[in-house]
């Protein structure tokens, strides 16, 4: 099993996760031919994925999903909370599946189990792909942990976790105030150091590869999320890789 990231931040995310004849797209918040050329980057082309799984609706994650569906017939997987929440948006999408937050699913060759978040949106999930064997847990677009969020990120093989704002750098930058209190908040995004806290809750004993993502561009910078992970995953800085707006990351291969 591999994965890469088109790219991730507040200006678009989405992830591609592979296996065998498989191959999915997590969230889609790009253009059509922005997408199109990101895909073309990592070598996929659209006519090859398996369908869309989507997290929730905010546009940086959903705003590309309706579009690059029924340009290439692909089928989408959300919640009916986040499918409520975009009637008109998926009205002539034609395969459309409903997901329950807490029961998981396959597409192809992999195994998605979804998993529900605190986060601002109506029903937000985050996934954990298998292939049977391996596990990469992705953990964005949520405000606070859970228990159940730390049990269902234990012993995977790959995490990729947010890493959306320093704390200092929010509070004493110039966003408004009301957004600063959204985004530091229990349903906004995670901070470095609540990151690194989730981390050291879990075990990371079969760990391969950690990504920090969804990085603010004004709140934070890669130096201050990779040093906070990597003191809680207790590894050397440079192995702790940063998911970027611009590029995302390249592929890498769970063995």
């Amino acid at each position: 099993m591999r994965f890469a990231s088109l790219g991730s931040g507040s200006e678009g995310n989405a992830l591609l996760v592979a296996n065998r004849q498989t191959q999915v797209l997590m969230d889609c918040g790009f253009g059509l031919q922005d997408t199109v050329m990101r895909l073309a980057r990592m070598g996929v082309s659209p006519e090859q994925l398996s369908g869309i799984v989507v997290t929730h609706e905010h546009g940086d994650h959903i705003s590309g999903v309706a579009r690059l569906a029924r340009k290439y017939n692909l089928p989408v997987w959300l919640t009916h909370g986040t499918l409520r929440s975009q009637p008109k948006s998926f009205a002539d999408v034609a395969d459309i599946h409903e997901i329950d937050p807490h029961l998981a699913f396959a597409i192809g060759d992999i195994e998605i189990i979804p998993y529900p978040v605190p986060h601002d949106a109506a029903e937000p999930v985050q996934f954990v792909f298998s292939d049977g064997e391996r596990r990469l847990g992705v953990l964005t677009d949520t405000g606070s942990s859970t228990a159940h969020i730390e049990q269902t990120l234990s012993g995977c093989h790959a995490l990729v976790l947010e890493c959306n704002h320093d704390v200092d750098m929010l509070m004493n930058g110039d966003y408004p105030y009301s957004l600063k209190q959204r985004v530091g908040g229990r349903f906004g995004h995670l901070n470095n150091q609540e990151s690194a806290n989730i981390l050291a809750k879990l075990d990371v004993s079969k760990l391969q590869h950690l990504i920090a993502a969804h990085l603010s561009r004004k709140n934070n910078t890669p130096a201050l999320a990779v040093r906070a992970l990597s003191v809680a995953a207790k590894c050397e800085e440079s192995w702790v890789g940063v998911a970027t707006q611009e590029e995302g990351f390249a592929w890498r291969e769970i063995v």
